[in-house]
């Protein structure tokens, strides 16, 4: 599995599918505007390289105004990086993980149900062989989306 150079086509039908992932082939041709068998053509291309690698419900977060959402900043130990990024993509909770530049090496997006749930993950995190360090702020609310 090899990732593909994308072009101008295969972004806007990312972002087509990032808006809505169960839209039909024929409306998603339509919205940009080129034939049915481009769009299943890329498709399996984007799936067969690992480029798109699943599709997937969003649900509102509104919808559960309960939910725990958090920003943790990890920092791993030497040349680590590699094999916490594995271990961290075991977490359910963990909505996105991203590497950065600065104190920093990883920056995970958490979303938990309760705070014991929450205070569970934090733990476990930190018991990530190569994770070192970490500091996770609770997001209070969202003021710009």
């Amino acid at each position: 599995m090899h990732m593909t150079v994308l072009d101008d086509l295969d972004r806007r039908l990312i972002a087509a599918l990032r808006e809505d992932g169960r839209a039909p082939v024929a409306t998603l041709a339509r919205t940009l505007g080129v034939a049915r068998a481009t769009v299943n053509s890329r498709l399996e291309r984007l799936v067969s390289s690992g480029t798109v690698i699943g599709f997937t419900v969003r649900v509102r977060d509104e919808l559960d105004p309960l939910a725990i959402q958090a920003i943790t900043l990890i920092e791993v130990q030497g040349r680590t990086t590699d094999q916490v990024i594995r271990a961290l993509r075991g977490f359910q909770e963990i909505r996105a993980l991203h590497t950065t530049n600065g104190g920093w090496d990883l920056v995970a997006e958490l979303r938990c149900e309760t705070l014991a749930e929450f205070d569970a993950v934090l733990g476990r995190i930190r018991l990530v062989d190569g994770v070192i360090n970490s500091e996770t702020s609770l997001l209070l609310s969202s003021v710009l989306r």
